[in-house]
């Protein structure tokens, strides 16, 4: 049964399951400014900022959306978080889960190399999750005005590996600024005309 079901009672951050392996760790610094930023209210901020989890096995929280919020709050020292319940799947056995979780396409087992993995290789933590620099360089990218938000599930994900196979990760780590006038210059080629969000000139 599918639900929306905003808990009155927070939950720990440190108790949420990852249903990926990578984060931007770029993206999770910038959130913690943000944070920084909030001052007073930082209560509010919590309130309009819940993340949507699923209910799984051992009545356990899997978090399908916003693991760089959850990771940087906790960087910061924020014990609890709201939650919205997307689903209830806490009758399936594991095995079943996780096939479901995929299907739905609720899961991104992928690395920091961009390899598909077992689901037994993501994290059991939120502070488990690795840095992918590429993750990083599609957010930036995002924001620069490269693509357009879209409601494809890890969107930014597919830029990421679009942008993995194209640019050095040398040059991501030693020269982000030059790895990005790379990326917006990519991202509006037409090789990129498949990915969601994409907005490059269209030929008549």
């Amino acid at each position: 049964m599918i639900v929306r079901d905003p808990r009155i009672h927070p939950v720990p951050i440190h108790a949420l399951r990852p249903t990926q392996i990578t984060v931007g760790m770029r993206e999770v610094e910038a959130k913690r400014q943000r944070w920084r930023e909030v001052r007073k209210n930082k209560a509010d901020f919590l309130g309009t900022h819940m993340i949507p989890v699923i209910r799984g096995p051992q009545d356990r929280y899997f978090v399908i959306d916003h693991h760089h919020l959850a990771l940087a709050l906790h960087k910061e020292g924020v014990k609890n978080i709201a939650v919205t319940v997307v689903a209830d799947l806490h009758k399936l056995d594991k095995d079943a889960f996780w096939v479901y979780l995929d299907n739905r396409s609720w899961l991104h087992p992928y690395d920091q190399d961009g390899r598909r993995r077992d689901h037994t290789d993501i994290p059991k933590k939120i502070t488990g999750l690795v840095d992918d620099p590429f993750r990083s360089l599609a957010g930036e990218l995002r924001r620069a005005g490269g693509f357009a938000k879209d409601t494809t599930p890890f969107s930014e994900f597919l830029w990421a590996d679009f942008l993995r196979r194209r640019i050095k990760r040398k040059l991501v780590d030693a020269d982000f600024s030059h790895a990005m006038e790379q990326a917006l210059h990519l991202a509006k080629s037409t090789d990129a005309d498949y990915l969601p969000g994409w907005c490059g000139a269209t030929s008549s």
